[in-house]
């Protein structure tokens, strides 16, 4: 068979492979975009988008006005005994709205944006199995797939998500020191499918144990909630918990006029895997570049994926593009090898915080003691609502400055 060539191969056309095929076109490149299934496709995920996601939306030119949008003023907070709506910031680094779609039709959405605004060449089908090397400098020269097609490019992102087979094939494992979470959702036809704001319950209890972890009711806009929960694996609880039993028996305590019941239900329950804090490194090796969660690019905080995976998209696609416009294949490589300290100084520092944060709540009555005495304060929640989602400006406020400088001068993940 023929082997079409290109300069970068993306493997993986979720948000991460999108974003890094899109601005690597838009530099001038040649870009080959393999996506193992075909669109539309399902995804486990909240759906909810925050402020930092919505930003590199607007960035790419994705039309987030078009049908099939919701917006979102903010976040609604359900715990201690209270509830209460905190708006998201306003900042001039990012809008002051967020998003809720689907991943059923936002990936497929932003591959398109790629191909449409990029000139990306996005192939649907293809599974890919392994990387294939260079056999004198182990260097990664393409891909094959399940069919035994070869596809080759000067340089080849993985990102192919948490079960990365290209990063496994390269002999880049998880880390152990890393947090990981877990997340299942399921959808209900519900009258709170038009909430314009993102609702998180941060009390998950399994029978008299407060879990690390929140619940989370986000409205879909077509007449069903995505409602779902995650938790971390730094309780000792993690691994002896029936996940999806856990979220039927939450939606049960629920109000009965929200309608979250087996009758009501417009899907399975499905769960995922939250690879946090670079799980993953380091995230070039070789002609090899990770990103999203191929690389563990979630941030431990509050489970947030979407953001990252474009971001670190848009940062691997600067490096490629100026390592592949060097004069000699060494000096392609020197600039190639930056890439994982440009994201420890991005996210390093402010992915070991939350490192911090996560042991801190996986450890019994912290979690607690955090939601009793600091619900009841407005101007401490907001602090949180801007360290959780990293949603701070470079010279904005006291708590930006605070928020900044610690993840500063915190060691980086």
């Amino acid at each position: 068979m023929s082997t079409p060539d290109a300069d970068v191969i993306v493997v993986g056309a979720g948000p991460a492979g999108s974003a890094t095929a899109f601005y690597l076109a838009r530099a001038g490149l040649d870009v080959l975009l393999l996506e193992k299934t075909r669109f539309p496709r399902e995804k486990v995920c909240g759906d909810g988008l925050t402020p930092r996601a919505v930003k590199q939306l607007m960035n790419m030119g994705v039309d987030i006005d078009a049908p099939g949008w919701v917006r979102n003023k903010g976040l609604r907070v359900v715990g201690g005994g209270l509830r209460f709506e905190l708006d998201w910031p306003r900042l001039d680094r990012f809008p002051d709205f967020g998003l809720v779609r689907t991943r059923k039709d936002f990936d497929e959405i932003v591959a398109v944006n790629a191909v449409k605004k990029g000139g990306v060449r996005l192939m649907e089908g293809v599974n890919v199995t392994a990387p294939v090397l260079d056999d004198r400098s182990g260097h990664v020269v393409g891909v094959t797939t399940k069919d035994g097609t070869t596809y080759r490019g000067r340089v080849v992102v993985a990102a192919d998500g948490n079960s990365t087979r290209l990063a496994l094939g390269m002999g880049l494992h998880k880390r152990e020191d890393r947090p990981m979470g877990v997340a299942v959702r399921t959808y209900f036809e519900s009258p709170r499918h038009d909430d314009d704001y993102l609702e998180t319950w941060l009390e998950l209890w399994d029978d008299d144990t407060l879990l690390p972890g929140y619940g989370w009711v986000f409205g879909v806009g077509d007449g069903t909630s995505n409602v779902g929960l995650g938790l971390l694996n730094t309780s000792a609880h993690f691994g002896n918990i029936d996940y999806r039993d856990l979220l039927k028996r939450w939606c049960k305590a629920m109000p009965a006029e929200w309608g979250f019941t087996e009758e009501n239900m417009r899907g399975p329950i499905r769960g995922a895997a939250l690879p946090m804090a670079f799980n993953r490194q380091p995230h070039y090796t070789r002609g090899l570049v990770l990103v999203g969660d191929s690389g563990g690019a979630i941030n431990p905080f509050n489970g947030e994926g979407i953001a990252y995976a474009m971001e670190t998209g848009e940062i691997a696609a600067e490096v490629i593009a100026k390592g592949l416009r060097a004069g000699t294949p060494a000096a392609q490589e020197r600039i190639l090898r930056t890439y994982p300290q440009v994201l420890k100084d991005v996210y390093g520092g402010y992915f070991t915080l939350g490192r911090w944060f996560v042991e801190a709540i996986g450890k019994p009555g912290v979690m607690s003691f955090g939601t009793r005495h600091g619900l009841p304060h407005p101007r401490l929640m907001r602090f949180a609502l801007k360290l959780l989602g990293n949603l701070t400006d470079r010279r904005g406020d006291a708590s930006d400055k605070i928020i900044n400088a610690l993840s500063k001068v915190a060691p980086p993940a």
